[in-house]
């Protein structure tokens, strides 16, 4: 079994139920836990009548007022990883990329069982339907390119709100605090994920996953003042990120 985290606010007009149920009826093994974060309007209502219907195989968690995507994915996570199911992730509610690519993430990870994480990658070939505004893309390759860097870690699309995570123990201490960003989280969930490596010893198990389909959802939350906002909260990870890593570095070495 695998549960995926749904962040939500203000949601009412945007949110697709029969996407949800159809994604429910042709994946047995799916759990979505999703996470009211304050809305102002009826997404609280739509959703508890979603889940009163999908119950147990949905559920609400709501907060009292909006902390952002980066701490509803974490209230979400940390809800569902108590819950015995293998594989924990998050995706957006807006469905750019359709909940049924959850069953190839996890398809992945069942066959590799190396693997922590599975990343969705919105990358153009042909034959895959990636439709994304000339700006978002030009921004996104831009972000794409300083997270690389700062992380040391050769990722293509570290932003796609789709990612599928191995459920145990170590996932605990990527979510024992707030994130320091609303929109960069996904980065520095990355970097609290590869200092947990490099201290314990484990070995660096990523995957990104070509996704075949892809739309940028109109009214997309997204702007360029987050954009760039997340640009600077990511140059000042990158500091950071190094400065653990050497410190980690310098500890192992006078062991």
């Amino acid at each position: 079994m695998f549960a995926i985290v749904v962040p939500c606010y203000n949601e009412a007009s945007r949110f697709q139920p029969n996407e949800f149920r159809i994604a429910l009826e042709q994946i047995s093994d799916l759990h979505l836990c999703f996470v009211d974060d304050g809305s102002t309007d009826q997404t609280s209502e739509m959703l508890g009548s979603f889940c009163d219907e999908h119950h147990p195989r949905a559920v609400l968690l709501n907060l009292d007022s909006n902390q952002g995507k980066a701490e509803a994915v974490r209230r979400g996570l940390l809800h569902i990883i108590q819950e015995p199911f293998t594989l924990v992730g998050y995706w957006d509610a807006d469905l750019s990329t359709p909940l049924q690519t959850t069953q190839s993430f996890s398809d992945v990870m069942t066959q590799t069982p190396s693997l922590d994480m599975v990343l969705g990658s919105r990358i153009r070939l042909l034959g895959r339907k990636v439709d994304r505004s000339a700006l978002r893309h030009v921004l996104g390759r831009v972000f794409a390119t300083f997270a690389s860097m700062a992380l040391d870690l050769p990722v293509y699309d570290t932003q796609c709100g789709a990612k599928l995570i191995r459920n145990g123990p170590w996932l605990v201490s990527l979510l024992d605090r707030p994130f320091d960003s609303r929109w960069a989280f996904d980065v520095e969930l990355l970097s609290r994920y590869l200092i947990g490596c490099k201290r314990n010893g484990r070995t660096v198990n990523l995957f990104e996953f070509p996704l075949d389909r892809w739309s940028e959802v109109p009214h997309s939350k997204v702007s360029l003042y987050s954009s760039l906002a997340a640009g600077v909260v990511v140059l000042r990870l990158w500091r950071s990120h190094r400065l653990e890593m050497r410190r980690i570095e310098h500890h192992i070495g006078h062991q």
